[in-house]
């Protein structure tokens, strides 16, 4: 089980080095390799996303990725900003899936921004498409605008789109996801006002004529973004666009108490994964031992469990989260009254102890 370790920016060094802490006392044979990436990448090789590391990735089994992005270099030109290596591996090896859970802790419920008893028990999986939509539809730049009241004025403009092949690709994911759990699966879109989202809306209804035992449900993403906030326990399994997943599951992770607590799975037609905290870098809280690294944990749990089909020991590692939680150690994210404040790396010896 060949694993390519790709720490990246900021804090991802720092949570990735947990979460191999914690593969490493599985018993399991490993074989991890590191290569730089985002900012980490363009200084060693001017590019965020350098030949040696697309290389390994691809050569690898799965993929344990920290975080990129740095402020130094927001002034490079788009192509070399950290933010393209993530972009990049996604449209180089395929991983079109995105699975990200929205689990809310017992212990946590307090540290969720909303009332407990609108969050207790909840638990939501958003399965986001990765590499269509306005993300990376072509064509996009900055030019003279051709028409309207600012004609001739300088504009910024993106392509969304979708090919029929890429959401009947998508939707099949949602639908077997939700056979898993509670049977329904909600496909958000904005049908009422773009044409792509009409399209995606329609071969969806088409692709649910396979699965007749899940019910499915339509729903605008503003009114998806609305009901995540105001009754959040209603949904079961998302299935949306690119954009829209971007957006609502940052919303989801809020509802857990922290997005240091949301882990994610990028995969591939042959579940080859790209595994990731749903965080980014936090430059700010960079060097400083303050990080949560549960989230990267736990994605490495979703690799045992989606990449290797060691369900067994993803069920050990989620178990061993919910012991360290149960006894009360908080990193500063999640931390409140009456609970212990942790660090990053005593947060992973935890969870080391716990395993054991």
């Amino acid at each position: 089980m060949k694993i390519a370790i790709l720490p990246g920016d900021g804090i991802g060094p720092e949570i990735v080095a947990q979460a191999v802490k914690v593969l490493n006392v599985l018993g399991e044979k490993f074989e991890l390799e590191s290569a730089p990436v985002g900012g980490a990448g363009y200084a060693a090789h001017g590019h965020p996303l350098p030949e040696a590391t697309l290389a390994l990735a691809k050569a690898a089994d799965a993929v344990l990725f920290g975080a990129v992005g740095d402020y130094q270099y927001d002034k490079l030109e788009r192509s070399l900003r950290p933010e393209q290596a993530i972009l990049g591996l996604r449209k180089q090896l395929g991983l079109f899936a995105n699975l990200r859970p929205a689990i809310l802790y017992p212990e946590l419920a307090g540290a969720s921004t909303l009332k407990p008893e609108v969050v207790s028990g909840l638990d939501i999986l958003i399965i986001r498409e990765l590499t269509g939509d306005i993300y990376f539809g072509q064509p996009r730049g900055v030019r003279e605008c051709p028409d309207g009241p600012f004609k001739g004025q300088r504009e910024g403009f993106d392509t969304m789109r979708y090919a029929e092949g890429e959401i009947r690709r998508i939707a099949p994911v949602g639908f077997q996801a939700a056979q898993t759990r509670g049977r329904r699966l909600t496909s958000v879109d904005k049908a009422n006002v773009l044409e792509t989202f009409q399209f995606w809306k329609d071969i969806v209804t088409h692709v649910h004529q396979e699965y007749p035992d899940v019910a499915l449900e339509h729903m605008y993403v503003d009114n998806a973004a609305m009901q995540l906030v105001r009754a959040p326990k209603k949904f079961d399994v998302i299935v949306t666009g690119n954009m829209f997943g971007d957006i609502l599951s940052d919303a989801a992770a809020m509802l857990t108490g922290s997005i240091g607590m949301l882990p994610s799975a990028s995969l591939d037609a042959n579940n080859k994964g790209l595994y990731e905290p749903s965080h980014g870098s936090a430059p700010d809280i960079a060097g400083k031992g303050i990080a949560n690294p549960l989230a990267t944990i736990l994605s490495a749990a979703m690799m045992l469990r989606f990449t290797f089909g060691r369900a067994e020991q993803a069920d050990r590692i989620e178990n061993a989260v919910k012991r360290v939680l149960s006894q009360g150690l908080r990193t500063a994210d999640i931390h409140e009254a009456g609970t212990t404040k942790v660090g990053t790396e005593a947060m992973g010896d935890a969870v080391v102890k716990a395993l054991a």
